[in-house]
């Protein structure tokens, strides 16, 4: 077990860094993101990185020089992790523990409150039997997204300083606020970062290699209905409690997340709130290819311009918001970058799975803001829940990753 690796992540997760939906026009989205940050940034100059930075959002740089001799020219390259954690479950007080030698049972998270992570609802655990996993007390979620790719970034900087055998050029390092919220690459400074590419370690199971996203919208559908006294409501009242459930049956029955995996898209009805006076729904879409995403937001504009013609114009508005894109259109015609990973992978986990990304990371918004930005594993599991859990021999496996990079880019 990588000692340094680990204490390094379990001292991250004590940092309660949850981001917020409700203030994401500040930046960072929660004060207390800064505290990590501010840790990061004194860790990240007591290891002795030089360029050290904490800007006044919360975004962390620093470089690795480069320990080549001569004109040799290697591309600066750069690795990238979020210090934020999800507003789906609390990040405070997480109480990490660690199993050794995983038997392959069902973990009993937290006896009092009969919260148990079972094999049945997750049966990716049958992956790791004989390792070491890291798991929480059923109160939080683990922190892993993305405190393991933080830990692996800067524990494979170490690596490479105690080991000047191995020739890297300059090697930049950032970590950002708010990645949950899908603001995390906005204010991040692709020019001062000065990266030809980068990679963000923030993936799930080992080995895996993700360059193809969702593209991704949002829609706010708000619906004005007419209140009557319900005993003479008759040709009259207008539920819009009614029309908002109308709405919501009229998407695709089959094309919910529950139903979908791999590269098929979605509409996803993530709240509701409704009175006879006023309803709002709010959905998100996602799809890979860019036609199918076109066309299902005009499903939901079709389906609220019908409803209209029933139930009269202006009752239903619609605000459609595209949120990121599919990195894929910005790395195709770079093939290096991910020839790269794959190799960086392989020798590391003996072998390496590309697969599309069914959400998006900040790497797709970096990639079209110039700086081309694949998605490596970080090797947790079960993200954004009280039964998340990461597999320590994952979380190394992805340092190794991180040196490996670095030491074929300065080969090639």
């Amino acid at each position: 077990m990588n000692k340094e690796l680990v204490d390094r992540f379990l001292k991250y997760v004590s940092f309660d860094t949850q981001s917020s939906e409700e203030n994401e026009e500040q930046c960072p989205s929660t004060a207390k993101q800064f505290e990590l940050a501010k840790y990061l940034k004194e860790e990240l100059e007591g290891i002795g990185l030089e360029d050290v930075e904490m800007d006044e959002h919360a975004y962390v740089y620093a470089t690795l020089p480069s320990n080549m001799e001569g004109d040799t020219e290697v591309p600066a390259i750069g690795f990238i992790a979020h210090m934020d954690t999800s507003p789906d479950c609390s990040g405070k007080d997480v109480k990490p523990r660690i199993i050794e030698n995983y038997d392959g049972s069902d973990i009993v998270l937290n006896k009092a409150k009969g919260i148990v992570t079972t094999v049945k609802q997750f049966p990716e655990l049958t992956q790791h039997v004989g390792e070491d996993i890291i798991v929480t007390d059923g109160n939080t979620l683990l922190g892993a997204d993305d405190k393991a790719g933080i830990a692996e970034i800067v524990t494979a900087m170490t690596y490479l300083q105690a080991h000047p055998e191995i020739k890297h050029g300059k090697i930049r390092v950032g970590f950002n606020p708010d990645e949950e919220i899908g603001m995390g690459a906005h204010l991040f400074d692709v020019e001062k970062f000065g990266c030809a590419f980068a990679y963000t370690m923030d993936g799930g199971e080992v080995g895996e290699l993700e360059y193809e996203n969702f593209n991704a919208a949002a829609a706010k559908i708000v619906i004005t209905g007419r209140n009557v006294h319900p005993g003479y409501a008759k040709n009259k009242m207008i539920n819009a409690a009614i029309v908002a459930s109308e709405f919501a049956m009229m998407m695709p029955e089959n094309e919910r997340p529950e139903k979908t995996d791999g590269y098929e898209g979605f509409f996803h009805l993530t709240s509701m709130q409704a009175t006879v006076e006023e309803a709002t729904l709010s959905y998100i879409i996602r799809d890979h290819n860019k036609g199918m995403f076109e066309m299902r937001k005009q499903v939901l504009l079709d389906t609220a311009e019908r409803l209209n013609e029933r139930y009269g114009q202006g009752t239903l508005t619609i605000t459609l918001k595209d949120q990121y894109y599919n990195m894929l259109s910005q790395l195709e015609d770079k093939p290096h970058i991910t020839q790269v990973a794959k190799r960086a992978i392989e020798e590391a986990c003996g072998f390496c799975t590309v697969v599309p990304i069914r959400g998006g990371t900040d790497g797709a918004q970096l990639s079209f803001k110039g700086l081309p930005c694949p998605n490596i594993f970080a090797g947790g599991l079960n993200f954004h829940g009280r039964h998340e859990f990461l597999p320590i021999q994952n979380m190394e496996k992805a340092m190794m990753t991180v040196v490996n990079i670095c030491k074929m880019v300065a080969e090639s």
